[in-house]
C-alpha cells in the first residue's frame, strides 16, 4: 500500500513538472530529468513523453 502511494506521489510531482518550460523541448527534458529521478531510465522515458504531451495540449488551447 505504501508503495502505491509513493508511486501515485510521484506521477504528481513527474506531471506538475512536466508543464516547466516555454516550448515543447523545454517541458520534455525538465519530465524526463524528473522521470530519471524518480523511477530511472524507464522514468526518464515516461517523463519525456509527459513533458512533450503537456505540451501539446497547452499550445492547442
Amino acid at each position: 500500500m505504501r508503495k502505491t502511494l509513493v508511486l501515485f506521489a510521484a506521477a504528481g510531482l513527474l506531471t506538475s513538472l512536466a508543464a516547466c518550460g516555454h516550448n515543447t523541448e523545454q517541458r520534455a527534458a525538465t519530465g524526463a530529468v524528473a522521470g530519471a529521478v524518480v523511477a530511472g531510465p524507464v522514468g526518464a522515458a515516461v517523463g519525456g513523453a509527459t513533458g512533450a504531451a503537456v505540451s501539446a495540449a497547452t499550445d492547442g488551447r
